[in-house]
């Protein structure tokens, strides 16, 4: 659909989300409740299956679409968020804000939360209005209230009771593009694949730039979904409006290979905040911002939403078929003569000792491979150590060269300049590097672990002859990371030195020398400090990483065999010294059994017509 067309009949959609009939969140949380209470009456041990699904239920409530908004300074953005809000809450300026991120969440109440580089304390402020939350971000936010970030942010967050954010969204307002300094649009760029989409914001006076187009060409390969936002139309005639609308498009297909009629929204941010705060429900429609909101709740229902309902249907029928399983071993258990079940139970633990031994191979190889990534990040570490002094080591030819002169200070603002955006910029390559390092080398232990599981499960429906249903993989991990900005500042300054009385007596050329020897001696400790910044939290991802996949690994095993031998062992132990009870316990794992493979079948079937509603969208 073209964007001309797109904009026209956005106003007569409704939200997908509200559809009758469309497979929802909702449903699946009633059967996740269900499935939870039918687990409840079975006893404390089914209480870990039981947490796993109250777990599943959490995350599908808390499901968030985090939608990051980019632009280049002056083009709208904090109007457009506080048009969102329906409040001006978020502050704007004549001059850029500081490269702080700001995180919107959904609040009953105004609150906002300022975490900071080098504290654990954060700053935090509650507020009835708009006004005071405003005040209170100015002083954190912004060059006004905080230049050149000299209080240390990293982060900000803030709950409201906007609507939008009642349904799922978190709004994140980012630096603004070739604003300040080089490093900012860097960490906008390796914070993007934490989102889910983002609204791109350009306006029309002036025309999109050179900068924002290279900015543009980065970030399509960072971000799943991207939205374009053309702001402050209503400065524009329909004719103008319509050039603006055609330049933009030709510019995106062209400099930026965005696909031929991606939509385009034409709006007023400006008009929508007067609309909301003034109760104009006409300027709020002629805004163009109710549109926005309808198609990102359309992409939130039906690609976020039908995403996290596949993958929370999918963690939970792996859950019920595992009780399953436990729950006819116990059956048959009980059923099952003495002798016959004593021989198979041997057969099952002799399993069992094979993928204790097993994993204990894996515990290893899985040792192995860390210090071999180990290794791999010394050598990066040495590669880049030795390609940033030479970078920085340009920096100090290159201010010394220009001034004209062996001066310190200028040199000390060159490098202040240059080493954020360079080091910022690594973060981002580091960790992608890092990120399919690991995928790659994890991929076959996970292979094997699923191997490994499936074997004691498959041995023990095939001992006793009850239905089995292979497990789902959990899939490799990836590299553990940071969930929000990078927490630190990059070293830059230096320390000058006075020069002595030698010095002022030597010739021009060997007073040069000299100072080129004192800074490059300098710039080798900056560099071995920064590097080994990066290096470090490369190295504590890696090792957690690792950590958390052989945990994982091993409680897997544990509730494996817990599903398995466990359920076996604890049906023997009742037959020995409670037969009288035996028959009631039969009663109570049959009307579990008959339960849970209704709730299975309700889980497939609405696994099947999301899947469904998917392939016909």
């Amino acid at each position: 659909m073209s964007f001309t067309s797109r904009a026209q009949q956005a106003t007569t959609q409704t939200n997908v989300a509200d559809a009758p009939g469309n497979p929802n969140s909702k449903d699946l949380s009633a059967i996740l409740s269900s499935c939870i209470a039918s687990i409840g009456t079975l006893g404390e041990g089914y209480g870990v299956i039981a947490g796993r699904l109250a777990e599943l239920q959490r995350r599908l409530a808390e499901g968030r679409f985090h939608l990051a908004v980019l632009g280049q300074f002056k083009r709208g953005k904090s109007t457009l968020l506080n048009a969102l809000l329906g409040e001006e809450v978020l502050p704007t300026s004549v001059v850029p804000l500081t490269a702080i991120p700001t995180f919107i969440h959904s609040g009953e109440e105004r609150l906002a939360r300022v975490y900071f580089q080098e504290r654990d304390d954060p700053q935090q402020v509650e507020a009835e209005g708009p006004e005071r939350l405003r005040d209170f971000l100015t002083d954190y936010v912004t060059e006004t209230g905080n230049p050149n970030n000299k209080l240390g942010v990293s982060h900000v967050e803030v709950f409201h009771p906007a609507p939008l954010l009642k349904k799922g969204v978190v709004l994140i307002d980012t630096p603004g593009i070739g604003s300040t300094f080089r490093h900012n649009t860097e960490a906008t760029l390796n914070f993007l694949p934490q989102c889910d989409a983002a609204l791109f914001l350009v306006s029309a006076d002036p025309p999109i730039t050179e900068v924002e187009v290279q900015f543009l060409r980065q970030v399509r390969s960072k971000v799943r979904r991207l939205f374009f936002i053309l702001n402050k139309v209503d400065y524009l005639g329909d004719e103008d409006r319509y050039a603006a609308l055609a330049f933009l498009e030709k510019v995106l297909r062209e400099e930026v290979d965005v696909p031929r009629g991606t939509e385009i929204f034409p709006v007023s941010a400006r008009q929508g905040l007067a609309g909301r705060i003034d109760g104009d429900d006409e300027l709020w429609r002629v805004s163009g911002i109710p549109e926005v909101e309808h198609h990102l709740l359309d992409f939130l229902e039906n690609e976020k939403g039908s995403a996290l309902r596949e993958a929370v249907s999918c963690k939970a029928a792996d859950a019920l078929d595992e009780t399953l399983l436990r729950l006819r071993l116990a059956m048959r258990s009980l059923q099952m003569p003495l002798e016959n079940l004593a021989q198979r139970m041997a057969i099952l633990e002799a399993k069992i000792d094979e993928a204790r031994r097993e994993r204990e191979q894996v515990s290893d190889l899985l040792s192995g491979d860390r210090r071999r990534m180990h290794q791999f990040l010394e050598e990066h570490t040495g590669q880049l150590r030795d390609e940033a002094n030479e970078y920085l080591r340009g920096i100090v030819r290159e201010a010394l060269v220009r001034d004209g002169q062996a001066s310190d200070e200028r040199v000390l603002e060159a490098l202040g300049e240059a080493i954020p955006g360079y080091f910022e910029h690594q973060v981002g390559q580091t960790a992608e590097l890092f990120r399919e390092q690991v995928a790659q080398i994890l991929e076959p232990h996970q292979k094997r672990a699923d191997a490994l599981i499936e074997g004691v499960r498959k041995t023990a429906a095939e001992l006793f002859d009850v239905p089995y249903h292979a497990p789902e993989s959990s899939g490799a991990f990836e590299m553990a990371h940071r969930p929000y900005w990078v927490k630190h500042k990059w070293t830059s300054s230096l320390i000058p030195i006075p020069t002595g009385l030698l010095d002022r007596s030597l010739p021009a050329s060997a007073r040069l020398k000299r100072t080129y020897k004192r800074l490059f001696g300098q710039v080798e400790e900056l560099v071995v400090s920064n590097v080994e910044n990066l290096r470090w939290a490369t190295f504590q991802s890696i090792d957690q990483t690792f950590s958390q996949f052989g945990s994982a690994l091993d409680e897997r095993l544990a509730e494996t065999i817990e599903a398995t031998h466990g359920a076996i062992h604890a049906a023997i132990e009742r037959r020995r010294s409670h037969s009288k009870e035996i028959a009631d316990e039969e009663e109570k794992i049959q009307t579990a059994t008959k339960d849970l493979e209704q709730l299975r079948e309700e889980l497939e079937s609405l696994a099947s017509g999301a899947k469904a509603g998917d392939e016909s969208g």
